[in-house]
């Protein structure tokens, strides 16, 4: 819609504003985020798709599972080692 409207305004910014009051949305910037993430997306802007955002968080959660699992692991090794390592006692 803002580049629809774009030419019936002296900027962007009016353009935004215009766009954005048509379809009550906040801030005219909300809008202008929008239009820049369909352009990283589309590939006419460069920058870190939406996609690829996404494939990154869910990384970075999957290396904190995997760290937390670890430290589990490296806890129980310890924990079996020490009882290996300990004389057994019979009462």
């Amino acid at each position: 819609m803002v580049a629809e409207v774009r030419g019936d305004h002296p900027d962007e910014s009016a353009a935004l504003r215009a766009v954005a009051q048509k379809l009550d949305i906040g801030p005219a910037e909300a809008l202008r985020n929008w239009g820049k993430r369909d352009e990283i997306d589309s590939g006419q802007r460069p920058g870190m798709t939406a996609e690829e955002s996404a494939q990154i968080k869910a990384m970075k959660k999957k290396i904190a599972e995997l760290k937390r699992a670890n430290d589990i692991l490296k806890a129980a090794a310890s924990f079996f080692a020490a009882k290996l390592d300990r004389p057994h006692t019979r009462s």
